[in-house]
């Protein structure tokens, strides 16, 4: 089932669609940092969020204007939440399945799509793939976003049998995509992807699944022991830098 935005998941634990966040009370048609109480929460799309974020070793967190700003639908700070603009195209790889390339040219920096799905609890999460074979694809996506107090936020967005277009992303070792968790009415952040570089049209689009880019050193993937390499995927980007298999989080696979 297609969804352009995320729901909620099976089990009922988490609700994306509910209004958590407060409004600004910006009265503008655009809003202005410093003024706007959601741009002070965290980063615009100016800022390092749409740059590398190694560079200072952090990224702050991104809040849209939502359904009770009072600022117009115009507003600047108004992006992922207008949803998909770009002319994309899902087609069969020679050996990935499905994958997706641009039909016009996307320069740097730009919104691309959302990864959206079943919005899940970590505990259902951890039941769907475990149930899954090697053969199975995965499309359970899990995102951790490390605070300054030490404290560690999951989502896991799961888009096997509702979602939208980037559940058809793959994987690249040097991807031209980046993710973003972006939040607008709620908590429970969008996982934006956005142009790592200028695509040009007909070039696939791709991301690194284990986030390392622009986070590098910040996700769990360690070598793994050789019989974990039965479950894992082997990796078909094609890179000079390929890892040969996709990236693998074994926490997933354990019980907490």
């Amino acid at each position: 089932q297609y969804s352009p935005d995320n729901v909620a998941g099976a089990d009922g634990e988490i609700d994306p669609t509910e209004i958590t966040l407060p409004g600004c009370s910006c009265r503008s048609s655009s809003c202005a940092a410093p003024e706007c109480s959601c741009l002070r929460r965290g980063d615009n799309y100016s800022g390092l969020c749409l740059l590398a974020a190694e560079q200072e070793g952090f990224a702050r967190p991104v809040f849209e204007c939502n359904a009770l700003c009072r600022c117009g639908e115009r507003c600047q700070n108004r992006l992922v939440q207008r949803g998909l603009r770009l002319r994309l195209q899902v087609f069969r790889t020679p050996r990935k399945g499905w994958g997706v390339r641009a039909l016009e040219a996307i320069p740097r920096g730009s919104f691309v799509c959302e990864y959206a799905g079943e919005v899940l609890g970590s505990a259902e999460a951890r039941r769907r793939i475990q149930a899954q074979s090697p053969q199975d694809p995965n499309y359970i996506i899990a995102v951790r976003e490390h605070l300054h107090d030490g404290r560690v936020l999951e989502t896991f967005v799961d888009p096997t049998r509702v979602g939208n277009v980037g559940r058809f992303l793959n994987h690249s070792c040097e991807p031209n995509l980046f993710m973003v968790p972006v939040r607008v009415d709620s908590t429970v952040p969008r996982l934006a992807l956005f142009a790592a570089s200028d695509i040009p049209v007909g070039e696939e689009l791709s991301y690194d699944y284990s986030g390392r880019f622009q986070n590098s050193g910040s996700g769990r993937e360690h070598k793994p022991l050789q019989e974990e390499n039965t479950l894992r995927k082997p990796c078909y980007c094609g890179s000079p830098k390929c890892a040969s298999f996709l990236p693998w989080d074994s926490s997933l696979f354990s019980t907490p």
